[in-house]
């Protein structure tokens, strides 16, 4: 099986998707991609049969690259299973340095936002550089000689030869990235060693969106029936101002029960839905 990932080698999808994976990663072919974006149009081009990407933060919130390609880029792709991934980020240097001569820190947005505290206070002279991954920063500094470092985690300092300056820079502690595994809704079985109770992931929007109270209709078909709603965040449909689509999490599975009629219901209200995955939660 081949399962896509935000390469290179070294990034947190990296060392989530070893660690998720367990010993079953040996028996795959791990396919290292340059976007989130790629690994995701990989699985509904049927260039890989999984793809394993971060969807949400626990200190930046939702990874809106994941829920884009799921809402409005993909129709064949669903979610299949989950996976919560402590994220320990280093700041990494090719050698030892001080930190008040670092001129330059590269990394993700997303590592750069987590980390934007000690950013502040730690390295205010530093220039922060955006890469496509973290791992990618890690590899660019272990090429340069000047006064440059890296917020990567502690596999890709190992992988590309550098020093650790300082461990776990992360705003606050218990920094968390939930993982989602995706794959096609035709073959999506469950990944082996899923446990844990049923959650389902929808997208909607709709006609009536702009009338008073709609929202509130459509949320009443979950609350009215019981459901719990874990999870709800809006997102630009990218057709210009006040337009958005609503992506929640519910507690158990779309087929059965009060989710079945939830969403039954739901339908009445909007002009799409789509269930975008029913696994067993992490």
């Amino acid at each position: 099986m081949r399962v896509a990932y935000l390469g290179p080698e070294g990034t947190n999808s990296h060392e989530a998707l070893l660690a998720a994976g367990g010993s079953a990663t040996d028996r795959h072919e791990l396919v290292s991609l340059g976007t989130i974006y790629d690994c995701v149009v990989a699985v509904q081009q049927g260039k890989a049969e999984r793809a394993f990407v971060p969807i949400e933060n626990a200190l930046e919130g939702s990874v809106n690259a994941t829920l884009d390609a799921l809402a409005v880029e993909t129709e064949d792709v669903a979610i299949v299973g989950e996976h919560v991934h402590a994220i320990h980020t280093c700041l990494i240097a090719r050698r030892p340095l001080d930190l008040g001569t670092i001129e330059t820190v590269h990394s993700h947005p997303q590592a750069n936002a987590q980390c934007a505290h000690f950013l502040r206070t730690r390295l205010p002279q530093a220039h922060v550089l955006a890469a496509s991954s973290t791992a990618e920063a890690v590899r660019a500094v272990s090429g340069q000689d000047g006064p440059s470092a890296a917020l990567g985690s502690r596999t890709a300092a190992e992988l590309y030869d550098c020093e650790i300056l300082c461990a776990d820079v992360d705003d606050a502690a218990g920094n968390e990235t939930r993982f989602v595994w995706l794959g096609r809704r035709d073959s999506a079985e469950i990944p082996v060693g899923a446990h844990g109770p049923w959650k389902t992931a929808i997208v909607f929007w709709g006609v009536g969106a702009e009338a008073p109270g709609w929202l509130v209709r459509c949320l009443s078909e979950l609350s009215d029936r019981g459901v719990n709603l874990t999870r709800i965040e809006s997102r630009p449909r990218k057709q210009g101002l006040g337009r958005y689509m609503f992506f929640c999490d519910l507690e158990g599975r779309d087929s059965e029960g009060p989710v079945a009629e939830a969403l039954a219901g739901l339908r009445t209200h909007v002009e799409h839905l789509r269930v975008l995955g029913s696994f067993p939660a992490a």
